[in-house]
C-alpha cells in the first residue's frame, strides 16, 4: 500500500517539478502594444529606432510608454532618429516593475539601469531612472539628478517577472539623452569595405540598390557589419547568384544588424540578435557567442568567426569574418559526414564482398555521400519552398523554452533522486 502511495505522489508531483525548471520567455512588445491605440505613436518608435528588438531579446524589463499626446510633443522637436532612440532608450528599465511592485518600493526610492546607460553614451549615472514613491499615492519618475516631473499613471501589459509596459504622463525629461548626437559621417561604406579585405562582398552590395540603401540608411540609427573576407565570398558567388532578387537582397541584409556594437559590447552580448533582414514572418536572426577574445556567429548552417575589426566608430561598426554566415531561411542545413572509408586490405588480399540478400535492393545503387569538405555544396543550396520554415514565428514573437540553470536545475534533479530512490524502496 505505501509502495502505491509512493507510485501516486511522483506521478502526480513529478510533472510538477519538470514545469517549475521550465522558463518560457515570449514576450513581443509591439504585439502587446498593438491593442492599445492610444500608444500607437509609442509603438511606432520603437520599431522605428529598432528598440523593439532589444526589448524583445532580453527576459526581465520594464517599458515606460507615453501616449500618442505626449510623443507628439516630442516629434514635434524636430529630432533626428538617434536622438528619439537615446530619449526611448531612457524609457526601457532593465528591471521588472509591475504596478504592484512599484508602488511597494523599500525605502520608497530605486534607481533602474536602463538600455541608454547599458550603450556607454551616458556618462555617470545619467542613464539610470529613478523611481520614488510620493506621498498621496503618487509615484515619480525622473533621469538620475533630475527632476521627478514624470508620473505613473496605469499598467498597460504585464508578463509577471518577464515583461511590464506601465504609462507614465510624460516623456522624461534628460538634456544628456536629447543632446544632438554627432551625425555620421557620409561614409562610403563599400570603400572602407573594400580598403580592408571585403573588396568582393563591398561590390555586392553595391550592384544590389535595395540592400545598399537599407545599409546607408541604417548608418545614422547604428550600425553593425559582418562581412565575409574576399576568398570566402569569391566562392559564395555562384550559390549568391542563384537566389531570387528578393532572396539576394534579403542575405546581404543578413549580414548587418540594426544596433551598433563595439567588440567590447559583442563579447557581453552573447545571444540571438535580430538583423537588418528581419521583418514579420522573416525571421531572419544571428547568435552571438563569445569564448574569451573569440567572437562566432552562427545559424541553424553554419559558424564563422570574426577575424578582423575592420571600423569601430559609432555608430558605425564593420567586422571581418573567415567565412560567409548562411541563413536558414535562405539555405539548406549541411549534410550529413560521410563516414570515412575502410581501410585497405593488407597484402593486396580483398576481402571477401557480403552477399546481397535475395529479393532485396537488386539493381539498386546507393548514393555517393557529399564531400564534407563542400562547404558550399549542395546542403547549402537555397531552400525549397517559401521564404522561412513554416513553423518559424516572427522574429519578435518567437518563444523559447529552456531549462533553468544553477540551483534550480540541481533542485529538480535532487527532488528527482529523492522521489526515484523512494519507489524503490
Amino acid at each position: 500500500m505505501a509502495k502505491k502511495m509512493r507510485e501516486v505522489t511522483i506521478s502526480y508531483i513529478l510533472p510538477i517539478i519538470l514545469l517549475l525548471a521550465v522558463e518560457t520567455h515570449a514576450h513581443n512588445v509591439t504585439r502587446l502594444l498593438a491593442s492599445h491605440p492610444s500608444f500607437s505613436s509609442f509603438n511606432h518608435f520603437l520599431t522605428q529606432t529598432h528598440l523593439a528588438g532589444e526589448i524583445n531579446r532580453r527576459t526581465t524589463i520594464t517599458v515606460l510608454a507615453v501616449d500618442n499626446a505626449a510623443m507628439s510633443a516630442l516629434t514635434s522637436k524636430g529630432y533626428p532618429i538617434s536622438t528619439i532612440k537615446n530619449i526611448l532608450s531612457l524609457h526601457v528599465l532593465l528591471d521588472y516593475f509591475g504596478a504592484k511592485k512599484i508602488h511597494q518600493i523599500r525605502d520608497g526610492s530605486a534607481l533602474a539601469a536602463t538600455i541608454f546607460q547599458a550603450t556607454g553614451a551616458a556618462p555617470g549615472t545619467t542613464g539610470f531612472v529613478n523611481i520614488t514613491d510620493l506621498r498621496g499615492g503618487k509615484v515619480g519618475l525622473g533621469p538620475d539628478g533630475g527632476d521627478l516631473s514624470s508620473f505613473f499613471v496605469k499598467s498597460v501589459e504585464e508578463v509577471p517577472y518577464n515583461i511590464s509596459i506601465i504609462q507614465i504622463s510624460k516623456v522624461l525629461p534628460s538634456e544628456t539623452a536629447s543632446a544632438p548626437t554627432p551625425a555620421p559621417a557620409e561614409m562610403n561604406l563599400t570603400g572602407i569595405m573594400s580598403a580592408h579585405g571585403c573588396k568582393v562582398f563591398a561590390e555586392t552590395l553595391l550592384a544590389n540598390p535595395g540592400a545598399s540603401k537599407t545599409y546607408q540608411e541604417s548608418v545614422e540609427g547604428g550600425m553593425t557589419v559582418f562581412c565575409p573576407g574576399d576568398d570566402a565570398m569569391k566562392g559564395f558567388l555562384p550559390k549568391y547568384k542563384n537566389l531570387t532578387a528578393p532572396k539576394k537582397e534579403a542575405f546581404l541584409d543578413f549580414l548587418a544588424v540594426p544596433t551598433y556594437y563595439s567588440m567590447a559590447m559583442l563579447k557581453s552580448n552573447n545571444g540571438p540578435m535580430n538583423t537588418l533582414a528581419t521583418d514579420g514572418a522573416s525571421k531572419f536572426e544571428l547568435t552571438v557567442q563569445n569564448d574569451g577574445e573569440k567572437v562566432t556567429l552562427r545559424t541553424r548552417i553554419n559558424t564563422v568567426q570574426i577575424v578582423d575589426t575592420i571600423i569601430d566608430e559609432q555608430p558605425l561598426a564593420i567586422y571581418a569574418t573567415d567565412k560567409v554566415l548562411l541563413p536558414k531561411e535562405l539555405f539548406k542545413a549541411s549534410a550529413v559526414e560521410a563516414p570515412a572509408p575502410a581501410p585497405a586490405p593488407e597484402d593486396g588480399d580483398v576481402a571477401d564482398s557480403p552477399k546481397p540478400a535475395k529479393g532485396k535492393g537488386k539493381g539498386k545503387k546507393k548514393k555517393a555521400a557529399p564531400s564534407p569538405d563542400d562547404s558550399f555544396g549542395d546542403s547549402d543550396s537555397p531552400a525549397e519552398g517559401p521564404d522561412g520554415d513554416a513553423d518559424d514565428a516572427t522574429a519578435d514573437e518567437a518563444s523559447a523554452v529552456r531549462i533553468v540553470g544553477g540551483a534550480t536545475a540541481g533542485l529538480v534533479v535532487s527532488l528527482f533522486c529523492l522521489f526515484a530512490s523512494s519507489s524503490l524502496l
